[in-house]
């Protein structure tokens, strides 16, 4: 009887065992997080993480240099062609289109036809112009047969003072048909009888054309025939409050930032401060030059710009690198594989995509951009398991 008991003891202790066991590789199974938890070499305000963690998918960071730091927050600002590079096409004759060799968006070079225009203006000024000339030149010859007869001896006196005054009329009169015909062509543009060949003065772009074909043309149109522009240079005409204009000078540096390349950082220097004020806006409009050298932005873009300070220097984080605990401010710093130092940082200017850190961080540190209040989570869960 003693036996029978015994065996059965062992079989109920051997069951329990068995799903005891089975209980506890389920729970390990279920709990990858513990296989990924932070190594027990944590120092004070460090998170490390081995290597192949699942956290470290979710940690984004980067080195980010020192820059200066801007006179405020971005101003509203837009891009408009480089007068000084732009050509706006129009003619002073009457005419008509009768071939157009470029489209809006073509690269064209100086000297590079455009359009061709039939002008019967030309026409009239050439006629004019070989009417003078040659009346000059009869009349020219009729002075020099005066002078060779002599006053008082072959030819009375009044009639050599005559054809004296008949050659002077005829230059005149040939000087301002030259000046019609380059007042009529005051580009040089190639004129071949009434054709008239309109071309490029510059290297650049087509950027508007309001030509069409069989359009009359004429010196009273509204709006160019053509525009071309350099679009490697670009103006950037800069809305700046009044509170800033004690502050603002020619040959500050500018950054500009687009919502088309939210990613990228373009210069650009101020040439010119506006003289005159807004009485709706309260604001001046500055002038800088853009250097548009990827050709990314376009002629009437809005875009936002940064005016920068002449001296000192912060680091440009964007928000989502903050962790703010009260009034102070923290960021994460990577100073090692799948290790993070949390360090209080004092924050110089506060954007709405970015902001400017002082004091706790210099430039050229690796910052971890994404990811920031994951480590901040797991610090604080570290310092509340402890005694």
């Amino acid at each position: 009887m003693n036996k029978k008991l015994a065996l059965m003891a062992c079989l109920v202790l051997s069951g329990a065992g068995i799903v005891a066991w089975i209980a506890w590789t389920s729970r390990t199974a279920d709990s990858p997080a513990k296989v990924a938890a932070p190594s027990p070499r944590n120092k004070p305000d460090t998170v490390s993480y081995p290597v192949g963690a699942p956290q470290l998918t979710m940690i984004e960071s980067r080195t980010i240099p020192a820059s200066p730091i801007p006179l405020s927050d971005p101003l509203s600002a837009r891009v408009a062609y480089d007068e000084d590079v732009t050509a706006r096409l129009g003619v002073g004759f009457s005419g008509r289109i009768v071939a157009i060799k470029a489209a809006p968006g073509d690269m064209v070079k100086a000297g590079q036809v455009l359009a061709e225009i039939d002008s019967s203006d030309f026409g009239s000024a050439y006629a004019d112009l070989n009417k003078a000339r040659a009346d000059e030149q009869r009349k020219r010859l009729v002075l020099e047969r005066a002078k060779a007869l002599g006053p008082g001896e072959g030819i009375a006196a009044k009639d050599l003072e005559a054809a004296q005054a008949d050659y002077t009329e005829a230059r005149a009169e040939t000087a301002r048909a030259e000046q019609r015909l380059k007042n009529l062509n005051p580009h040089g543009f190639a004129v071949r009888g009434q054709r008239v060949s309109l071309a490029s003065p510059i290297n650049g772009v087509v950027t508007e054309r309001t030509a069409t074909p069989a359009l009359e043309v004429g010196s009273g149109l509204s709006a160019p025939l053509f525009v071309v522009t350099d679009t490697k240079r670009l103006w950037l005409m800069i809305d700046i409050p009044e509170k800033l204009l004690g502050r603002m000078k020619v040959g500050g540096e500018v950054t500009v930032e687009t919502d088309a390349f939210p990613d990228e950082r373009f210069r650009a220097k101020i040439v010119q401060l506006g003289q005159l004020m807004d009485p709706n806006t309260r604001r001046a409009t500055a002038r800088a030059r853009l250097d548009n050298a990827s050709g990314k932005l376009l002629p009437e873009m809005f875009v936002r710009a940064s005016v920068l300070e002449d001296s000192g220097a912060g680091v440009r984080v964007p928000n989502t690198a903050i962790v703010n605990r009260g009034v102070h401010a923290f960021v994460f710093v990577q100073t090692a594989p799948g290790e993070f130092l949390r360090r209080q940082v004092k924050l110089l200017t506060r954007g709405s995509d970015s902001s400017y850190v002082g004091e706790g961080l210099q430039g050229g540190e690796r910052v971890v951009v994404k990811g920031a209040l994951l480590l901040d989570a797991e610090l604080t869960a570290r310092a509340g398991d402890k005694p």
